[in-house]
């Protein structure tokens, strides 16, 4: 019998929770690889556990900037030199360079490319010219030499077919199927019993992610608390702003959760909010994979008039739009939402409906044709 083939998957991030990569892993692991997962280990990660495949962390002496990417494909490169492998998953434009450079020495391995966001375009790049040419030289350099790429929406797919004439496919950042387990009560998870429940969750509460406007709203909001699950560039901010305010009782923050806990709190949720704005490229054409696990525990959804959310929204009828997005409207649409009972109910009923075709069990379909199964 032939040996078990081997498969690389790279990210930039701790891994801990990046649930893409991770049901990507666990999908390889049914198609027969032997998968190993590397990422970097930061000051603060949590130690990873139940993982069915294999973890590499490395540490770093630089935790971001220039010197961070610089280093971190250094130590990726060297580490995919070194090993075996048949196939190499690159997971952004971050770790593109190592995992390219890496399979110029493994003619019979394969190089996949899996994009999760239109990366030049990111806010972090915006106003930063001379770093955004040179993450742009990369991705010109090397794009057009990929053989199998996808990304997670068609708006983003259709950019990268456009600029570089290749074929795109599309893999949706789409939930599993959640079967609560082990479901805690909104007294152990520490939330208000007699209040209505408003979440943001997520590890990405970055700035223009709508996560301020938020927060602000909720001083005209009555009889409900808005939660904060997860992390961000701006969530200190935002606690030193609840506090100067005096909003400590309306809105709550818990950090960063493993998958199945955070999901705990989004159950007990009201309302679940996703409120990217327009402001680059990148935010226009998101799809947040919040927006699914909002379906999954058949909470509504408040959402700003974004391309791709809109489209499952309208398609699904499992949420409201906000178009003129401030606090104060911001608030109004909150309330309106959180008063009128028929309509959340109408709204928690099309997610029962929507999430039986919006789940990552359909979604592997596509998958499969970029990683067909290893025959013995």
């Amino acid at each position: 019998m032939s040996k078990q083939k081997k498969a690389i998957v790279s990210v930039t991030n701790d891994l801990f929770t990046d649930q893409r990569v991770d049901k990507v892993c666990i999908f390889l692991e049914k198609q027969g690889y032997l998968v190993t997962l590397v990422g970097r280990k930061r000051k603060n990660s949590i130690e990873l556990t139940n993982r069915s495949y294999k973890t590499k962390r490395f540490n770093l002496i630089v935790d971001k900037g220039a010197l961070f990417y610089a280093e971190y494909n250094f130590r990726l490169f060297l580490f995919l030199f070194f090993k075996k492998a048949d196939l190499l998953v690159s997971n952004d434009l971050d770790t593109l360079l190592a995992n390219y450079a890496a399979s110029k020495f493994k003619p019979f391995s394969e190089l996949v490319y899996d994009s999760h966001e239109y990366f030049t375009e990111v806010p972090e790049l915006i106003n930063r010219k001379k770093i955004k040419q040179i993450w742009e030289g990369i991705e010109a350099w090397i794009f057009p030499k990929l053989r199998s790429i996808y990304t997670v929406n068609d708006s983003i797919a259709k950019l990268y077919s456009e600029k570089y004439k290749k074929e795109i496919k599309v893999v949706r950042n789409i939930s599993n199927t959640w079967l609560p387990a082990n479901l805690k009560s909104k007294k152990e998870l520490g939330l208000p019993e007699d209040k209505k429940i408003i979440i943001i969750q997520g590890a990405g509460i970055n700035i223009d992610r709508g996560a301020e406007e938020a927060v602000e709203s909720m001083k005209k909001i009555q009889n409900a608390v808005l939660i904060i699950v997860g992390d961000g560039d701006v969530v200190p901010q935002l606690k030193i702003y609840v506090t100067d305010n005096q909003l400590d009782s309306k809105v709550l923050f818990f950090d960063k959760r493993p998958y199945q806990e955070m999901m705990n709190y989004t159950f007990h949720a009201d309302l679940g909010l996703t409120l990217d704005k327009p402001t680059n490229i990148n935010y226009r054409f998101s799809l947040p994979n919040k927006v699914f696990d909002y379906i999954h525990t058949e909470t509504p959804i408040l959402s700003t008039d974004l391309v791709e959310i809109a489209s499952i929204l309208k398609k699904y009828d499992v949420g409201e739009i906000i178009s003129d997005f401030t606090p104060s409207n911001l608030a109004l649409q909150i309330t309106s939402l959180l008063e009128n009972e028929e309509r959340l109910s109408e709204l928690k009923h099309n997610c029962i409906k929507a999430k039986e075709t919006l789940n990552w069990e359909t979604e592997t379909e596509i998958l499969k044709e970029i990683y067909p199964a290893i025959e013995d």
